[in-house]
């Protein structure tokens, strides 16, 4: 059974999930234009960034499905904001992705662990190895959502299929940089818990960045 969690880490959660979740907003307005294409393999990489950050701060599963329960909040405000019902394929399907990703993610990196996932090599094999896994899972998205994926124009191939080597590649890079941030954020915010200075900064930082992801994303919907 697992400790419960430290507020440090929790809070470090929000704030991941928080900015994932803009992540996804800003992203997929960027990629309007081919949207159809490879914006899901590009937001794959984005994705497993910010899983492989939440996880090394604490390294529980319960801390990746909290990232992933508020990058799908913000997904699903994004949603009514652009007046689409949660049912819709730019919200339910990417919002499976999320979880597929974390799925994928977790159990690799119980089979790549020790020594191997303490090094950059190790770090970009659990990334490669959890894009091919979600890429792989991706298809049975019409199962759960009742939404097929989409295919490439032309074919009855899944885009995440055939564009699942651009999604595997960029994630052997993402996720070893989200162990380093993941490090990063650990540290800074072990040191602020184990101090009584900046005592409202670190009980007002996670719901802070929450809010503040929520206007950003208004802003870029409603401006």
């Amino acid at each position: 059974m697992e400790k419960t969690i430290p507020r440090s880490h929790l809070g470090v959660a929000v704030m991941l999930g928080s900015v994932w979740g803009l992540s996804e907003a800003a992203l997929g307005m960027g990629l309007r234009s081919c949207a159809s294409l490879v914006s899901g393999s590009l937001m794959t990489g984005v994705a497993l960034f910010f899983i492989a950050a939440g996880w090394v701060v604490g390294k529980r599963a319960s801390q990746v499905v909290l990232l992933i329960i508020i990058a799908s909040l913000i997904k699903m405000f994004d949603a009514f904001l652009l007046s689409l019902p949660i049912r819709h394929g730019a919200v339910a399907n990417p919002i499976f992705a999320f979880f597929m990703e974390g799925l994928a993610f977790l159990v690799l990196a119980g089979i790549i662990k020790g020594a191997l996932v303490e090094r950059r090599t190790g770090q970009a094999i659990l990334g490669g190895g959890s894009a091919l896994v979600a890429v792989g899972l991706f298809p049975l998205v019409g199962f759960a959502t009742g939404i097929p994926a989409c295919v490439y124009p032309g074919t009855r191939i899944p885009l995440c299929i055939y564009f699942g080597p651009l999604a595997v590649a960029l994630s052997v890079l993402t996720v070893p940089l989200g162990f380093w941030a993941g490090e990063k954020f650990r540290a800074t915010a072990e040191e602020l818990y184990a101090t009584n200075k900046r005592r409202a900064l670190r009980h007002l930082a996670s719901p802070a960045t929450f809010v503040l992801c929520l206007a950003i994303v208004a802003l870029i919907r409603l401006a």
